[in-house]
């Protein structure tokens, strides 16, 4: 199996020939409004407003500054940094942001009711929202906070300006914009994350254990890809006999992904 610094150094090589077209501006590969998880200490404890209503108070930090974590785009593995600073823009606009669960599901307060409250600091995007105690979801999710069964957090928002290192194997986020996107707990963070992009690195791993229909049915998909060569993507006429070292990754080839699938399948 390749490992990962070849992967690193194999995608970006692929990045650096791409650039030649593209200004490469935005990693490829991300949604629109690309969710980053951070572990977060969240808190939550009930408290009294200037209203006289009781609320949930939810506190933690949604990002964190400075700090390297792993990304995946079409060509392979990179890290990723918001730089400090990246969030003042956006907050100094007074964007509408609301706190939820997962990045689904009703929202449990929003800036618009001022329920939620978002800064910046040296550590990261801080949040603080309230949450009605009346609600089924939210007694649900303050108890899974208070079990620490919920202990990180993420948001979601548009990358707005950002720079490539020189080599290509770093993506820095200079700033972003939270307007319409959201902030809240996750049931895990800190990496990996869940956009298509990065979730690549997870399958790799996952491949070596895949049961044989699984990997069976993942090779015939794979071979159904419009965007993948004959030359990586089609079938063998007949099995493989033996087990062979793959052929080296080229950028995003699947011909990685193709020998190891059939390889395990043959031996199941």
């Amino acid at each position: 199996m390749t490992d990962m610094a070849t992967l690193r150094q194999q995608a970006a090589q692929a990045r650096a020939g791409a650039a030649g077209s593209t200004s490469m501006a935005i990693p490829r590969d991300r949604p629109e409004s690309p969710e980053i998880r951070f572990t977060s200490q969240l808190r939550a404890k009930k408290v009294t407003r200037e209203d006289g209503m009781d609320w949930y108070e939810v506190e933690g930090y949604a990002s964190a500054f400075e700090q390297g974590y792993e990304m995946w785009d079409m060509f392979g593995p990179y890290t990723e940094i918001v730089s400090k600073g990246a969030a003042d823009k956006t907050l100094g606009a007074d964007p509408e942001v609301v706190f939820r669960f997962n990045h689904t599901g009703t929202p449990m307060a929003s800036t618009r009711n001022q329920r939620l409250q978002l800064w910046a600091d040296e550590h990261g995007l801080g949040q603080r929202a309230w949450l009605n105690p009346k609600r089924s979801d939210v007694q649900l999710l303050v108890q899974a906070i208070e079990d620490q069964d919920v202990r990180e957090q993420s948001f979601m928002f548009r990358i707005t300006a950002g720079q490539w290192s020189p080599d290509y194997t770093e993506y820095r986020i200079h700033e972003f914009d939270l307007e319409r996107g959201d902030v809240g707990p996750v049931t895990y963070g800190a990496n990996p994350h869940t956009s298509i992009a990065a979730r690549s690195g997870e399958f790799l791993d996952l491949i070596p254990n895949l049961p044989a229909l699984v990997a069976r049915e993942a090779y015939q998909r794979l071979a159904q890809r419009s965007d993948l060569s004959p030359a990586t993507a089609a079938a063998p006429q007949t099995p493989a006999p033996t087990r062979s070292a793959p052929p080296a990754a080229q950028g995003r080839s699947i011909s990685m992904l193709r020998t190891q699938l059939l390889v395990d399948a043959d031996e199941d």
